[in-house]
């Protein structure tokens, strides 16, 4: 099975142009005929071999001509044309990204193979929500009309996903702590959401896999978790600066994003059946998967909005 495959680092911003506010909601989708995607990822795994085989330090030379290279063959091209940054923007993004990168603990680029496949598979999200509008602040996320309230549908036991919060104080990290000293297997080791909002066709998503996920599993497997959902430009800058691999610009910073934990269900022996049920839909056109190691990123296809959307308003009876 073929698996798909995520700083500014620095203020003064991103590496990339800095993300544009548009106007809100969905964005127009694009062309019905557009790049073909199975040819991108055939052919972003094909460079990853390479980059993989040029991994020494010696070697960044011929890596940067490897990417310029590969970059415009015409599967790959297709794809970082129709992004908002073009194939120089996104070519020149990469390289910078390549140049930066610092292995650390928190990031999800366990090596600079992992750094190019998530970098290059993300750009099919920006490609397709290209006219989105980006989230900027923290403020415009609690604020955003586009989004609802997680808590308030789980208090109404109306998700079929589980998540948690970050602690918002020193006591509740220290609960936290203390929980995975006494249980650390019980939960997925994840930060949590630092906002519990989401769209209203990502929760129709969530709940749909959620459902499928729990019909094919054994009795007492855990739930769906989700470890990230909606972030804002100025919390993903946020994450660059502590390490992560948090690409700009982001499905995430446009709503249409979510990581879903994937490395604790190996415990429960169906880590791969989730992972089938995500490229299934992806194989569908449903949504876009990146593994990111721990967690994989998935983000929803503009052509799926309108179905999720009835589905949400049916499931919350509106």
């Amino acid at each position: 099975m073929r698996v798909p495959s995520r700083s500014p680092g620095q203020r003064p911003g991103p590496p990339a142009a800095p993300a544009r506010r548009r106007p809100r909601g969905p964005g127009r989708p694009p062309a019905a005929i557009g790049p073909d995607l199975d040819a991108y990822r055939d052919a972003v795994a094909e460079l990853l071999v390479e980059v993989g085989a040029l991994a020494s330090a010696s070697s960044t030379k011929a890596r940067q001509v490897l990417i310029d290279q590969r970059l415009r063959e015409p599967a790959i091209a297709a794809v970082l044309d129709a992004t908002p940054q073009g194939l120089i923007g996104a070519r020149e993004t990469l390289l910078l990204e390549m140049a930066r990168y610092q292995p650390n603990a928190r990031s999800s680029a366990a090596d600079l193979t992992a750094l190019v496949r998530i970098y290059l598979l993300s750009r099919i999200d920006v490609m397709w929500w290209r006219d989105a509008g980006t989230f900027l602040t923290d403020t415009e996320v609690h604020h955003s009309v586009d989004l609802v309230d997680l808590d308030w549908l789980r208090r109404r036991d109306l998700l079929r996903f589980r998540y948690t919060e970050q602690p918002r104080s020193l006591v509740g990290r220290g609960v936290r702590a203390l929980r995975r000293r006494v249980l650390p297997d019980a939960t997925p080791r994840t930060a949590g959401l630092l906002f519990r909002r989401a769209r209203r066709e990502v929760v129709a998503l969530l709940n749909d896999i959620g459902r499928e996920f729990a019909a094919v599993t054994p009795a007492g497997t855990p739930p769906l978790w989700v470890t990230s959902l909606v972030r804002s430009a100025e919390h993903q800058y946020r994450l660059r600066r502590l390490g992560y691999a948090a690409m700009v610009p982001s499905g995430h910073c446009l709503g249409w994003a979510v990581d879903l934990e994937m490395e604790w269900f190996g415990r429960f022996g169906v880590r791969d059946t989730l992972a089938g049920l995500l490229l299934n839909r992806q194989r569908a056109g449903e949504i876009n998967v990146v593994d990111e190691g721990q967690a994989w990123h998935v983000c929803l296809a503009p052509t799926a909005t309108a179905r999720l959307r009835r589905a949400y308003e049916a499931e919350m009876g509106i």
